[in-house]
C-alpha cells in the first residue's frame, strides 16, 4: 500500500469500543506504543476489524501538533507521544520535524518555521507530538 501521508504505522488491534455511530479503535504498535483512532462503525465492519487483527494507522504530517514541556499538561487529544527529535528539515515557511517515540516508531510533523524557532526545537531535544483520534485513517491489507 502506497500513500502520500508521512505517517503510516502498522499495529495490532488491541481494543474496539463501539458507540451509537463511531467506534474507538486502539492499535498496539511496535514497542508497545498505543495509538487510538475514531472511525465509524461502518468502517469497523467494512475493514473487518477485530481484536488481534493487523491494521495500519495513517496520519497526515500537517495534522500533528508539536509541543514541549507537556508532561503535566492536560489536553483533549487522545494521542500524545513524547520522544526525541531525530531530524529537522528547515524551510523558510515550514519545517519538518521527525520525532522518535519508541519501538522504532517515528512521527513526522510539518509545522511553521516560526513555531519551530519559538519552541526552540533542535535535533536531539525532547518534544511531544499530539493528534486527535479522529485525524487517524485506518487501513487493512
Amino acid at each position: 500500500m502506497k500513500v502520500s501521508a508521512r505517517n503510516t504505522f502498522t499495529g495490532t488491534v488491541s481494543s474496539i469500543t463501539k458507540g451509537a455511530v463511531n467506534a474507538e479503535v486502539t492499535l498496539t504498535l511496535k514497542g508497545g506504543v498505543s495509538l487510538t483512532a475514531i472511525v465509524t462503525n461502518g468502517s469497523v465492519d467494512n475493514l473487518e476489524l477485530a481484536t488481534g487483527k493487523e491494521a495500519q494507522a495513517i496520519v497526515k504530517a500537517s495534522s500533528i501538533i508539536i509541543g514541549t514541556n507537556l508532561h503535566d499538561v492536560a489536553v483533549s487529544a487522545r494521542n500524545v507521544f513524547c520522544g526525541t527529535i531525530v531530524t529537522i528539515i528547515e524551510g523558510p515557511v515550514n519545517n519538518e520535524i521527525d520525532l522518535e517515540i519508541g519501538g522504532g516508531n517515528v512521527i513526522s510533523a510539518v509545522i511553521t518555521h516560526n513555531s519551530s524557532v519559538r519552541l526552540g526545537l533542535k535535533s536531539g531535544s525532547h518534544a511531544c507530538a499530539l493528534f486527535k483520534a479522529s485525524s487517524v485513517i485506518l487501513a487493512v491489507e
